[in-house]
């Protein structure tokens, strides 16, 4: 659609990356706001955002060579390549690599793993929603062909040889359905803040909201991701379904524990 904002000389200021980042600060932001009403100092949870936020860059991009090893392992040089550094990786990988430091930090400074879990999964669904925006503009995380009225068509050649969109074909925008359904997630989350029963229960809500939503939203995607259980589901769609009976069985687990502490 748009993928370059500004191009000086060999300097080019891509929207994706503009996107990703002003996600990633919405979602440090929230954080840092909603961080008192946990109890929790703004420095650290700010601190941790950071961290959090290289950490998901960092995992994003080794879930991406992971499922594509076969790719890379046969084309090392394209590890460093231009097309595989501006590529956004695998959101699950982020996910994955941003709660081991969350955990890790928790608890070398006792915070408390579900107080900040907590605190953080409003603004990463809000940030991540964003960031989906981002990928629009970019044409990465396409849709699947279809012949809806609000199919969007992608004419860019630019757009092509950066992340292999199709041109010229009607795509399902899988990109602004994302972004649509975490900004209902976020909406949710917002609301359950203030009515939370115990600690954990809005990053377990986040959890199996967003795990059930990727995996029907993936059945609309075109991209490759890498398939599992030859060829029936997508690797995304494996790791929803873990997403879900990991918020389940965390759900139930926070829950018991509380109940267990006030002797309910």
């Amino acid at each position: 659609m748009f993928p370059r904002l500004i191009t000086i000389g060999p300097v080019t200021l891509h929207t994706y990356g503009l996107l990703a980042a002003l996600g990633l600060l919405v979602a440090i932001f929230t954080a840092v706001r909603l961080a008192p009403r946990a109890g929790l100092d703004r420095q650290k949870i700010y601190n941790l955002g950071v961290y959090t936020a290289l950490a998901g860059l960092l995992g994003g991009k080794v879930m991406l060579f992971l499922i594509d090893w076969q790719y890379y392992s046969a084309h090392p040089r394209e590890l460093f390549s231009l097309r595989s550094l501006q590529a956004g990786g695998m959101y699950y990988g982020g996910i994955l690599f941003g709660l081991l430091v969350v955990w890790l930090y928790s608890r070398s400074r006792q915070l408390g793993f579900a107080r900040v879990a907590d605190v953080f999964a409003p603004g990463v669904a809000l940030g991540t929603a964003v960031g989906r925006i981002g990928c629009f503009a970019a044409g990465c995380c396409w849709g699947k062909a279809t012949n809806l009225a609000w199919a969007v068509t992608f004419t860019d050649p630019y757009a092509y040889r950066i992340v292999g969109v199709p041109l010229h074909t009607p795509l399902h925008p899988t990109q602004l359905y994302e972004a649509a359904v975490l900004s209902l997630i976020a909406g949710s989350l917002f609301w359950l803040w203030r009515r939370r029963a115990f600690e954990g229960q809005i990053f377990a809500a986040f959890l199996l909201l967003y795990g059930f939503a990727r995996f029907w939203l993936e059945f609309l995607r075109g991209d490759p991701r890498g398939t599992v259980l030859g060829g029936q589901l997508s690797v995304p769609q494996a790791l929803s379904i873990v997403l879900v009976l990991a918020g389940a069985v965390y759900f139930w687990h926070q829950r018991r524990r509380t109940r267990g502490t006030h002797g309910g």
